[in-house]
């Protein structure tokens, strides 16, 4: 299992960096991004804690912890300013909170987060043909969800970025110990959200490529 978007109580989560790492570790997860929201108080102090975690664990046992970061609930005009400095202090995975149909996010956010430095648009709601495309040609993954919630409009993003031919990853978005999935589970979400067998493998050799490029980084 490749997860690239969770949480630890460095903002809204349950679990100590090494407590999520080691849960991930007995379901078999190989690759763990660990997300902790962000907005402009509080980056530059939470990400050397995720990168402190990631150096104290990183020690050739699975899962490969990649710390990064999840602007959330950001006004659009911020966030390609603040991806930009994200990027100056080294975070090699920056996620953005997309207009997901479950929370109050401001409009025009996925179109502001596929103009920026990011790596992943997270569960991007009812996103827009024209924004699929823009996401495919800047290579920026969108998400299937696993989260309660986030996953209502999993069916459209799919249809939507399949259509353009954009990149898909799928998250768990995790926030606490049962929020994490196996393998399994995350193809059986994959399938339910409308990806054959064959699209799901795709998705999953994709999310290893793009995993290995930022533990890489």
């Amino acid at each position: 299992m490749i997860d690239l978007h969770t949480h630890s109580l460095y903002s809204d989560g349950e679990l100590l960096p090494a407590e999520l790492w080691r849960r991930a570790q007995v379901l078999g997860y190989r690759f763990l991004g660990l997300t902790d929201h962000v907005d402009a108080s509080n980056f530059d102090v939470v990400f050397p804690r995720l990168k402190a975690a990631a150096v104290s664990l990183n020690r050739g046992e699975a899962p490969h912890l990649i710390p990064g970061l999840e602007f959330t609930h950001l006004p659009p005009a911020l966030i390609g300013p603040l991806a930009a400095e994200a990027r100056s202090l080294g975070v090699p995975l920056i996620v953005i909170h997309g207009e997901t149909l479950a929370e109050p996010v401001a409009p025009g956010t996925n179109r502001a987060a596929l103009e920026a430095d990011i790596d992943i648009l997270a569960h991007p709601g009812l996103i827009t043909p024209e924004e699929a495309l823009l996401a495919k040609e800047r290579g920026i993954f969108l998400e299937i969800s696993a989260r309660k919630g986030h996953s209502l409009a999993n069916g459209h993003v799919v249809q939507t970025a399949l259509a353009a031919g954009a990149d898909l990853v799928l998250n768990t978005d995790s926030h606490g110990p049962g929020d994490l999935i196996t393998r399994e589970q995350a193809e059986r979400l994959a399938r339910g959200a409308g990806l054959t067998p064959a699209q799901c493998r795709a998705l999953f050799d994709r999310a290893e490529t793009l995993a290995r490029r930022l533990a890489a980084l």
